[in-house]
């Protein structure tokens, strides 16, 4: 079983929209290109994914799968909007598919991401979760409610700068 963690990209400050309502700014929507595209390159394709409501973590998802093949399942959840890691956890549990792609928000994303590793990269960059970062792990199971917290193992971590 695989997951990939993607932290929206960066986000418009325009006062004239609610948290939930704010779009991407330029720079988001070149990070979630460059992601989909290192996503796509790697072969990192999900088959199913988990999306915040909120506009700009849609956003960040409908840029990134332009470049991948068609998801099976998809999922705009109002929980996953500002979702503490445990609450992202147990969207996870009920997940199906081989390969799930979450997307959502620090600090819970950063929180999540630092609970599922069993040997964490060493980076700051890991570290911040900043902005489109993108965390690519495996799990030794077949069946995404028998995952645990700490067994997860590494195999991608990427932030837009660096690509």
């Amino acid at each position: 079983m695989k997951l990939i963690l993607v932290r929206h990209g960066k986000s418009s400050w325009d006062t004239n929209h609610s948290d939930h309502d704010r779009p991407l700014a330029p720079r988001g929507i070149k990070a979630a290109e460059k992601i989909g595209d290192w996503l796509n390159f790697n072969k990192h394709h999900p088959d199913s994914v988990l999306c915040s409501s909120a506009v700009r973590t849609r956003q960040t998802w409908d840029i990134i799968k332009a470049q991948l093949p068609a998801a099976k399942h998809e999922k705009h959840a109002k929980e996953l909007y500002g979702a503490s890691g445990r609450m992202m956890f147990m969207h996870l549990q009920g997940s199906t598919g081989e390969t799930v792609l979450m997307v959502g928000h620090n600090p819970g994303m950063a929180e999540f991401a630092h609970s599922l590793l069993l040997n964490p990269p060493e980076t700051t960059q890991f570290h911040r979760f900043p902005t489109c970062a993108t965390l690519v792990c495996k799990f030794q199971t077949d069946h995404w409610k028998s995952i645990k917290l700490g067994h997860a193992i590494l195999l991608d971590f990427v932030v837009p700068r660096e690509l």
